[in-house]
């Protein structure tokens, strides 16, 4: 399905809230609303994964019913094959296109520019996306950039359109997802929908490629930093991202490498924390590492960026979403592969507002994450005519990992609250603790 802009996005975003409101109440109100206290839950991106549903093993069917949004294109059964040969144990496959694309971006735009120079590939970027003639593989496009011709590169995740002056996608694709009775996607349920505005690509043309390197010797290799989620509360989502950047690492060598050299990787944690993060690209940046692709959430490489721009090396994200990522001061080195939050936070309330609830709970971290998407629903729900004090907003300490016994003391009085206030709609904007939440919410009486 081509991406279509924001304003085209919702009607398409109705007709699939209409197709799932029909389905998950019997007997609909004539005003569309739910026709009993129906208590729904609700995700984004940081939960709406079958690694999720395994923290939840001692409840059956807790999950069931439970929607979301996460940016999602549909994958090939093609591409998931090649993904499993790389990491055969994946359950999941989210932002694996995002990660595939970010290391082949970065390889282009090195080929294009004929240098592994940070410097030089962050200037190329942008325009390996946005040019006239597509490309949609590693080696017809590196083809393309070997021979100087002009190509836009549409792979895995960039499907639709390429990036915009800032360096994030003009538009992209999102996947409605349901959990099963088996606390799993039920990817028969999967909707997909495009959401942003092509125009918004940023044609300008890139510098003209430098002079390449006719010194004897060998020429110096593209160095990629993993810097992804591996421990931490976003490790559940860790697998599929490396196994999407590595089988992008493996297709680049075989289509040739870059600039007549194998590319060359090291993998590192960004622990879902600050610190860890940063010491792990201080390695990178000291191992001669040129482009990281990472971090996995959005506070981590918000942390990380300066550091990252301080050494003047390219940093890709292939999932951090947050609006702030948008403005953040890179001197033009960090790109994301991701769209902004913006998109997705119209996408979860149209959804939660097809489904007729009038009283809506957000329980969210409090992180630029977390705090930045449960506003931006808040806001769209309120814009679509919920009254604000129908909308209860409670927010928990973000950490990088939660001990199992610290749950009832963080998310008890929570769910109490939730209780009392009488929401039925719940959205849980959160990583792997929101299981915690939802056990919270269960032991307090909260149906869901």
């Amino acid at each position: 399905m081509r991406a279509q802009p924001v304003t085209a996005i919702m009607g398409a975003l109705t007709a699939i809230g209409v197709l799932f409101a029909s389905g998950c109440a019997s007997g609909g109100n004539d005003d569309g609303s739910l026709p009993r206290a129906d208590i729904r839950l609700y995700g984004t991106d940081g939960n709406m994964a079958n690694s999720f549903g395994d923290a939840l093993k001692d409840s059956p069917a807790v999950l069931n019913g439970m929607k979301g949004t996460t940016p999602l294109t549909p994958l090939s059964d093609d591409f998931k094959r090649r993904v499993k040969v790389v990491d055969p144990t994946l359950t999941d496959f989210n932002y694996s296109g995002e990660s595939y694309d970010a290391v082949v971006i970065a390889a282009l735009a090195a080929e294009t520019g004929k240098s592994v120079e940070p410097a030089v590939i962050a200037k190329q970027i942008i325009g390996v996306t946005t040019g006239d003639n597509t490309c949609d593989s590693v080696a017809t496009c590196l083809t393309a950039a070997r021979s100087g011709k002009d190509f836009k590169y549409r792979g895995i995740s960039m499907r639709s359109s390429g990036f915009t002056s800032v360096g994030e996608p003009s538009a992209a694709m999102y996947g409605v997802l349901n959990f099963g009775t088996s606390n799993k996607i039920d990817d028969a349920k999967t909707e997909f929908v495009g959401a942003g505005d092509q125009t918004k690509e940023d044609k300008t043309a890139p510098p003209a490629a430098a002079n390449p390197n006719t010194k004897g010797g060998a020429k110096p290799a593209l160095k990629y930093g993993l810097l992804l989620p591996k421990t931490g509360a976003l490790a559940f989502q860790g697998p599929p991202m490396f196994a999407g950047a590595k089988l992008a690492i493996k297709e680049i060598n075989e289509a040739g490498g870059v600039l007549g050299q194998p590319v060359q990787v090291v993998e590192g944690d960004d622990g879902t924390n600050p610190e860890v993060a940063k010491a792990t690209a201080a390695q990178f940046i000291a191992q001669g590492v040129g482009v990281i692709i990472g971090a996995g959430a959005s506070g981590v490489s918000a942390a990380v960026i300066p550091q990252v721009v301080q050494a003047g090396r390219v940093m890709i994200s292939p999932s951090a979403t947050s609006d702030s990522l948008t403005k953040v001061d890179d001197k033009g080195l960090f790109f994301r592969t991701s769209p902004p939050d913006n998109l997705q936070a119209k996408a979860v309330a149209d959804i939660i507002m097809r489904d007729g609830h009038t009283k809506v709970a957000i329980i969210a971290r409090d992180d630029s994450y977390g705090s930045g998407l449960a506003e931006g629903v808040k806001a769209d729900l309120t814009a679509a005519g919920i009254r604000p004090e129908n909308i209860l907003v409670k927010k928990y300490e973000a950490k990088d990992k939660y001990e199992k016994s610290e749950g009832p003391a963080l998310f008890d009085p929570i769910a109490k609250d939730i209780k009392s206030f009488g929401a039925t709609g719940i959205l849980v904007v959160g990583f792997d603790e929101g299981a915690m939440a939802i056990r919270s919410l269960v032991t307090s009486g909260v149906k869901a």
